[in-house]
C-alpha cells in the first residue's frame, strides 16, 4: 500500500441515536447486525496484509479505551488520543505533527472517517494507491470524490476544474450541501462529485499547507502538542484548508459508498423484504411499508401494525419509533431529553 492509513474515530454519531449514546459512538455499531462495528470495517479494509504497525486511529479521550478494545492488534502508541474535540482540522493538523516524527516528510498519509460503507473494496483501494501516486509526485492534496447516482442534498459537492490526469482533476470549488434544485443542476452538468470526507498528501506537503492557510492550529500544536487544544478553533479541514488551498484535486469514483449518516442509510445498506422493510433484530409485520426496525436484544420482538415510513429502534431502556424521513431531525431532540439517556 502506497499510504499510511489514518481513522478518524472521534465522532459521536448523534443521528444514531439511541443505539448511539455517548459512551458508545456510532464507530463503534454493528448497524448491518453482522457483529463487526464499523471502525472494525474499516480497519479492515485499510489493512489487506495485516500490518497493524503503520494504522492510526485518532480519538476521543474518552472513548480511547473501547478503540483498543475493539481493535486488540493495534499498537497502543498508534492511537492518538484527543483530549478534546475540536472537529477534523485539529485531529488532522495534530496527526500530522506527530507522524512527522516517525516516518519521512515525503511520506503519504491518508484520512478517513471511521463510519463508512464501501461496497467493491479491492476498487476502493486501488482508487487510494492512484491517489497516493499522484499526490506523492505532485506535492499535491487529493481528495476522493464520489460520483453522484441522485440529487442528494445531505452531501456537500465538489466541483472539478481542469484535468491533471485523465482521472484526476483540478478542484474548482467545494459547495455546501444544496437544496434539491441546486443539486439538481449539479449532476447536469457532469463535472461535481459528493464529497466523501477522504484527504491524501504527504507529511511534507500538509505541513507546507497547514502554515500557509491554517497557522493558528499547526503552530500551536508544534509548541505545545494536545496542551494546545483549549485554545484551537473549533473547524473542519475543509474550511480550514481544503477550501483555501490552490493545490487540492479531486479524483472521482465509484466504488459503491455509503457515509451511514442517520437511521434511514439502513435502506441502502440492508436488503429490504416484499414490502420494502429492512431490518435488524426480530421482527414482525404486519400491513406495514417502507419501515425500518432495529432491535440489539435477540429475547425482544418487534411488531408493527398498519404503519408507513416509520422508524422504530429498541435499544436498551430507550425505544424511539419516528417518521422515517425525520430521521436527521434526532440531534434537533436530544438537548432536550434526560441526561441519563443520553
Amino acid at each position: 500500500m502506497g499510504f499510511i492509513p489514518v481513522i478518524l474515530a472521534g465522532g459521536k454519531g448523534e443521528r444514531f441515536w439511541p443505539l448511539s449514546r455517548r459512551d458508545r459512538p456510532k464507530q463503534f455499531l454493528s448497524l448491518d447486525g453482522s457483529g463487526i462495528s464499523l471502525l472494525q470495517a474499516t480497519a479492515k479494509r485499510l489493512l489487506p496484509d495485516g500490518q497493524w504497525d503503520n494504522l492510526w486511529i485518532v480519538t476521543a479521550a474518552m472513548i480511547a479505551d473501547q478503540v483498543q478494545e475493539q481493535l486488540p492488534n493495534l499498537p497502543s502508541k498508534n492511537i492518538l488520543v484527543e483530549p478534546d474535540r475540536r472537529d477534523t482540522a485539529a485531529a488532522i493538523a495534530w496527526t500530522c505533527v506527530e507522524l512527522a516524527k516517525h516516518y519521512d516528510e515525503n511520506t503519504v498519509v491518508a484520512f478517513f472517517p471511521a463510519d463508512h460503507w464501501i461496497g467493491d473494496e479491492p476498487k476502493f483501494l486501488a482508487t487510494l494507491n492512484q491517489a497516493a501516486d499522484f499526490v506523492a509526485t505532485r506535492q499535491a492534496i487529493a481528495t476522493i470524490g464520489i460520483t453522484p447516482d441522485n440529487p442528494a442534498t445531505g452531501y456537500g459537492y465538489i466541483e472539478q476544474g481542469g484535468a491533471a490526469t485523465d482521472d484526476i482533476f483540478k478542484v474548482a470549488q467545494f459547495r455546501e450541501k444544496p437544496d434539491v434544485e441546486t443539486a439538481k443542476s449539479f449532476l447536469a452538468t457532469g463535472k461535481f462529485s459528493w464529497n466523501s470526507g477522504i484527504f491524501l498528501f504527504s507529511i511534507g506537503t500538509a505541513i507546507k499547507e497547514l502554515a500557509m492557510h491554517a497557522p493558528e492550529i499547526l503552530e500551536p500544536l508544534q509548541a505545545k502538542g494536545t496542551a494546545a487544544y483549549a485554545e484551537l478553533p473549533k473547524i473542519s479541514v475543509d474550511f480550514a484548508l481544503m477550501e483555501k488551498t490552490k493545490n487540492a484535486y479531486v479524483l472521482p469514483a465509484e466504488f459503491g459508498w455509503d457515509d451511514l449518516g442517520d437511521w434511514k442509510s439502513l435502506e441502502r445498506l440492508l436488503p429490504p423484504d416484499e414490502s420494502q422493510n429492512v431490518h435488524v433484530g426480530n421482527y414482525q409485520a404486519f400491513d406495514t411499508d417502507g419501515s425500518i426496525v432495529y432491535s440489539e436484544n435477540e429475547n425482544e420482538t418487534i411488531v408493527t401494525l398498519g404503519v408507513s415510513d416509520v422508524v422504530v429502534v429498541r435499544q436498551g431502556d430507550v425505544t424511539i419509533v419516528m417518521d422515517k424521513n425525520r430521521s436527521q431531525d434526532i440531534k434537533k431532540i436530544l438537548g432536550r431529553l434526560p441526561e441519563g439517556l443520553l
